[in-house]
């Protein structure tokens, strides 16, 4: 009879609970989750994973339905690769994780993560630049004012003008900047020894 008043005591007051008390307050646990799942990027060890049956075993499976909690905003401002994102969705279908064991599917998922990243920028630069706008169907041309004075030509608007790439920011056509190349300097030093001596 004791026995039980002693389990009822214990469950009605949390303070005789022991409850684990993480010692860097969960510090050590988010950078292990975050390698962990930054290396799901690299399809590679993805490939690994799968010849080694990790995804046989139903608690990785489960650890790998449990990480998707980085694809909430808190989280995913930490991720550096996001393609780990991509690769921790698709598998959590067994499809996926099922064909990662075949060196060739990991070989078409690598030439495929290789040419998105070679293309980003083009294809990023599409969706970004300003398009010019459609010009409206007009029946007949507007009738321009006669001039006394002869006007220059109208600057191109900027939607209309051709969209400059990130790189021609930098230095514009035809500046006064000199251009530096180590292998130049090199050169012209050594023809300037020669003559001296």
């Amino acid at each position: 009879m004791a026995s039980n008043q002693e389990t009822d005591e214990s469950a009605q007051s949390p303070e005789k609970r022991v409850v684990y008390k993480d010692p860097d307050d969960g510090r050590q646990r988010f950078l292990l989750e975050l390698e962990f799942v930054q290396c799901l990027a690299n399809p590679t060890y993805i490939h690994y994973l799968a010849q080694n049956r990790y995804f046989e075993d139903e608690a990785f499976i489960g650890y790998l339905k449990y990480l998707q909690y980085w694809q909430r905003p808190e989280y995913i401002k930490f991720i550096m690769y996001p393609h780990c994102l991509f690769f921790l969705e698709l598998l959590q279908n067994p499809t996926f994780r099922n064909a990662m064991a075949h060196p060739a599917n990991k070989e078409v998922a690598h030439r495929q993560q290789f040419y998105f990243w070679k293309n980003y920028r083009n294809n990023r630069l599409k969706h970004i630049l300003p398009r010019p706008l459609p010009e409206p169907p007009t029946s007949a041309p507007p009738a321009l004012p006669p001039a006394s004075v002869a006007a220059p030509p109208p600057a191109p608007s900027p939607v209309t003008a051709a969209a400059l790439s990130p790189m021609q920011y930098a230095i514009p056509p035809g500046s006064g900047l000199a251009k530096s190349d180590p292998r130049n300097a090199s050169v012209d030093r050594r023809k300037r020894n020669r003559k001296e001596g």
